[in-house]
């Protein structure tokens, strides 16, 4: 009897053994898999393509399937006062791995990240000013 228990207990410790390292060596990675931290993306700053920064982005906006439809960005204002939130369609935004320049000296990992450096608009501050405030509850 006790040699019926032993031995089915040291066949539950090879299975599990097995089973531990089976999943630690199938492993999944986001940047093996081309994935962004949607986190990272939140606050990420927004530049013209004259290396102006523009804005920031506030929040991501997915449509009912759970894609990004649009980012809204905020312009303007100091300090959170005074600022203005407008949404950008996804796919109007370009993204960069290299770290934007300002004139000063930046220093950039040459780790492997998985969120871009920062975001790319094909506009002005002044026409994002313009356009009409995104309304969150609606």
């Amino acid at each position: 009897m006790y040699l019926k228990l032993i031995a089915v207990g040291a066949i539950c410790a090879l299975a599990t053994t097995a089973a531990v390292a089976q999943s630690s060596s199938s492993t999944q990675t986001a940047s093996a898999n081309g994935e962004w931290q949607a986190s990272k993306l939140i606050h990420m700053d927004v530049y013209n393509g004259q290396n102006q920064k523009i804005g920031d982005i506030k929040e991501l906006m997915l449509d009912k399937s759970g894609k990004i439809a649009n980012v809204v960005i905020g312009v303007g204002g100091f300090l959170g006062m005074g600022e203005h939130d407008v949404a950008v369609n996804f796919d109007r935004l370009k993204w960069s791995d290299v770290a934007a320049t300002t004139g000063s000296s930046q220093s950039s990992s040459t780790g492997k990240k998985t969120y871009p450096d920062h975001a790319v608009l094909d506009a002005t501050k002044d026409q994002l000013k313009s356009m009409p405030n995104f309304d969150y509850s609606k």
